[in-house]
């Protein structure tokens, strides 16, 4: 029971992620806010200009190494360049990869602290879960 509440979940959260990036890609296809600095710096890292870095950024470069290893996975799959794959719908896309991998790891919390039966915790999962959107 508990493993089919969190394919539910996950398979909610999936659906949801996916047409939040579609709308926001499909109203806004340029970057935005933070992404003015983000997308260029992520597009660095997709050319492995490991050294370019841009002084507005806070950000620590272990989230644009991440975004390089998802979309490196998705242009060897889809037989693509990395560049070509390194575009805003693509960069934004490596959200749905943090959300997946939020869910997984409160999953196992869940587990640890004996309430993955629980029916409080699917609305946990839920909103836990979706903290990157």
């Amino acid at each position: 029971m508990a493993d089919s509440l969190f394919f539910t979940g996950l398979a909610t959260l999936l659906a949801i992620s996916v047409g939040i990036l579609l709308l926001i890609d499909f109203k806004q296809s340029q970057p935005y806010l933070d992404e003015i600095f983000h997308i260029p710096q992520a597009q660095q890292y997709c050319e492995y200009k490991f050294s370019e870095w841009d002084p507005k950024i806070t950000t620590l470069p272990g989230l644009y190494l991440v975004s390089l290893a998802i979309l490196r996975v998705a242009a060897f799959f889809s037989s693509t360049e990395l560049i070509d794959v390194c575009s805003v719908l693509w960069l934004r896309f490596t959200n749905v990869f943090f959300v997946i991998g939020n869910a997984w790891l409160l999953r196992e919390v869940l587990i640890q602290l004996n309430l993955q039966n629980s029916r409080k915790s699917f609305p946990m999962f839920i909103f836990s879960s979706a903290k990157p959107l």
